[in-house]
């Protein structure tokens, strides 16, 4: 198997998840030449990666991008497209892709009709970990592969950049406050900021820790960042909502110590970065999406939601159901959170002595 295919456009978490394929299929596969269909905005995080080729995909402006996939992959044929993403615009873009085989999700995770447009699947196995699932596509070429494992990306001039912002004399958490609200408002996985000035002045001023927050420049972040720019924290805390690139942010996950974030793309970031998250989780089961090596750590209030808002337990509801209510996230309390943080620095200061 010389030419392998990988698409997967977006969202940044599940382009993290799908980047232990990759690097799998490099382990396993080191002659295989590998490509890599992906999303503009997702392409410029994960950009300087060793050995892949990168078909880049506008879906702004899906019409033009198939025309320009199906140019640049008419000039060779791969061995085997492996659809990571089950969605119409990929369904779609893999129609521009010349592939012997085509494999998709089985047809409990398929959506869209991806079926249609794949003639093979991988394995049915229920409860999976996103990252976990996207390993059966590994499975699916009789490779035999063991999780998904991480090496912590390279980006540079940033990492260099970003240490102006890093006291090396202290530890650093970062917070990225909200979560992506491609969904809408409905689904706002974000926790209150009024309970991240708590957490934040927890961290600053009784831990003594150095305090970065990030974030983009979306509606729900400006207002973040202004509620937080109205608080009046210690010189600890620093404030770079809407000042920082994905790239930019990436670096600075890479430095700092540990991250706490709800169900978020920044949250597998530092998955990747190898830097432990405090998760919080009401909305979505972290158990499926959660950040994949941080499970001790995470806060993790979906089974109450489900019960008060939909009148149901994990094992009723199909595996990967939300729950579509905001204010479940205010199930999620600053005490816990900070039991959470006390644990990890204990435990960080253990590793610590230990080297």
């Amino acid at each position: 198997m010389k030419q392998i295919c990988i698409l997967r456009l977006s969202a940044l978490g599940d382009c993290c998840h799908a980047l232990s394929v990759i690097e799998a299929l490099q382990r396993k596969l080191p002659s295989a030449r590998l490509a890599w269909v992906i999303g503009k905005t997702e392409y410029q995080l994960f950009r300087d990666l060793p050995g892949i080729d990168f078909i880049v995909v506008d879906k702004a402006n899906l019409l033009k991008s198939f025309f320009s996939v199906f140019s640049e992959s008419r000039k060779r044929e791969f061995d085997v497209l492996l659809n990571l993403h089950a969605s119409a615009s990929a369904n779609f873009i893999s129609l521009a892709i010349k592939s012997i085989r085509k494999i998709g999700y089985d047809k409990a995770r398929a959506r869209d009709k991806q079926s249609w447009f794949c003639g093979e699947s991988i394995n049915a196995v229920d409860c999976q970990h996103v990252a976990e699932g996207m390993m059966e596509f590994v499975r699916a070429l009789d490779i035999e592969v063991d999780k998904p494992k991480w090496t912590p990306l390279s980006l540079e001039p940033e990492e260099t950049e970003v240490v102006e912002y890093i006291d090396i004399g202290r530890k650093t958490c970062l917070i990225s406050p909200c979560s992506s609200q491609r969904y809408g408002d409905k689904y706002n996985r974000s926790w209150p900021v009024e309970k991240f000035v708590e957490v934040i002045r927890y961290l600053s001023e009784e831990k003594r820790l150095r305090v970065i927050v990030c974030g983009g420049r979306s509606p729900l972040e400006v207002s973040y960042c202004r509620k937080l720019n109205a608080e009046k924290f210690d010189g600890n805390v620093l404030n770079l909502i809407g000042k920082t690139s994905i790239r930019e942010m990436a670096a600075l996950i890479k430095s700092v110590d540990f991250v706490i974030s709800p169900d978020s793309g920044p949250a597998h970031i530092a998955t990747v970065m190898k830097k432990p998250v405090i998760g919080l989780y009401s909305m979505s089961n972290p158990d499926r999406s959660g950040p994949y090596d941080s499970g001790r750590w995470l806060v993790n209030r979906y089974p109450q939601a489900l019960s008060r808002y939909r009148s149901a337990k994990v094992n009723e509801v199909k595996w990967g159901q939300k729950v579509k209510t905001p204010d479940a996230m205010a199930m999620i309390e600053v005490p816990s959170v900070l039991d959470k943080i006390d644990g990890l620095l204990r435990d960080l200061d253990r590793q610590s002595s230990e080297k």
